[in-house]
């Protein structure tokens, strides 16, 4: 069986125990797709399954791998699969599994999308996951109408970067909640409003007919800013105090009229083409923080932790 380079850590802990190792290449089964990844974002989530945030999910069982989502080429099509050709350059994510940060992925093939032509793989890794995230949490979880008021907290990130840009696409007055050093870039984004976050607490800020929430903290202060009838979408967890913080996601989603929506990302094929047509249009933007080699994923994470990150960290496989 032939091996390949993959991200792996074997404990716990800060970047220092990420490393490349060899692993065993995967194959295509039925209804996937191999690809041969070329590059793909540096997110959020990765960070707390490697420092360990998370164990309670992803269990002690070692060497663990990273990656959520992909850039590449299909090099073999499973059985089943259709409308998918060898050499076709795609983008998807995997879902509930990191396995990406590697050579080769096996990937279902109904969680990828021809990747847009217009931009280089580091350009559509860095917008990926964040397109298809804004676009499920602002359209068809809060059902974003033209002229409500949005506010988009941590906007300059990966996410937040693309949220803002969703928000202007969507008809919506867009406030983005960010470092003072990132008013200029989310105004270039798009952004109606630049406040920030150092010197604007919650109570500053005003009422909001739609809250997205990237950071994961005060999540009862940031629900107190919704109009009646208003809705705030959290993509993110306060780590520190998951079981507080779950639990008053999972009980707001039912009481009371501000509703809370949280939800973990498997976008299909149709979300990731309807993400591909806008980027191909220039609707959507992708901002490229910094690209890291493979054997840099150490930087990458140490880099994302330190924050202060414009768009999306990206690692270049191939």
């Amino acid at each position: 069986m032939t091996d390949m380079d993959a991200v792996l850590f074997d404990r716990y802990g800060p970047p220092d125990v990420l490393r490349v190792g060899r692993v065993a290449r995967p194959t295509a089964g039925a209804g996937e797709l191999l690809v041969r990844v070329h590059a793909l974002g540096v997110n959020g989530g990765e960070l707390a399954a490697r420092s360990g945030r998370i164990r309670l999910m992803t269990g002690r069982r070692f060497p663990q791998r990273l990656g959520i989502d992909l850039v590449g080429e299909v090099v073999a099509v499973g059985p089943g699969v259709v409308g998918r050709e060898l050499g076709e350059r795609v983008w998807g994510v995997l879902g509930r599994t990191m396995a990406s940060a590697a050579a080769y992925v096996a990937v279902a093939a109904d969680r990828t999308a021809p990747a847009p032509a217009a931009l280089s793989v580091t350009e559509s890794a860095s917008l990926v996951a964040g397109a298809t995230t804004s676009l499920t949490a602002l359209s068809a979880k809060a059902g974003l109408r033209p002229g409500e008021r949005l506010l988009v907290r941590g906007a300059a990130g990966g996410v937040g970067s693309v949220a803002v840009q969703v928000g202007k696409h969507l008809g919506a007055r867009v406030t983005a909640l960010a470092s003072q050093g990132a008013r200029e870039f989310l105004t270039d984004l798009g952004a109606d409003e630049v406040l920030d976050r150092r010197s604007h607490g919650p109570a500053d800020l005003g009422e909001f007919d739609v809250v997205l929430d990237t950071v994961g903290s005060e999540h009862r202060a940031f629900r107190r800013l919704l109009a009646p009838g208003g809705r705030m979408v959290a993509i993110a967890l306060d780590y520190a105090r998951l079981p507080a913080a779950v639990g008053y996601l999972l009980a707001s989603t039912v009481h009371g009229r501000r509703r809370v929506r949280f939800f973990s990302g498997a976008p299909d094929t149709a979300l990731l083409a309807r993400a591909a047509e806008l980027a191909e249009r220039g609707v959507l933007r992708p901002v490229v923080d910094t690209v890291h080699s493979l054997a840099a994923v150490a930087d990458a994470h140490r880099a994302l932790e330190a924050g202060g990150v414009r768009g999306k960290h990206v690692l270049r496989v191939a």
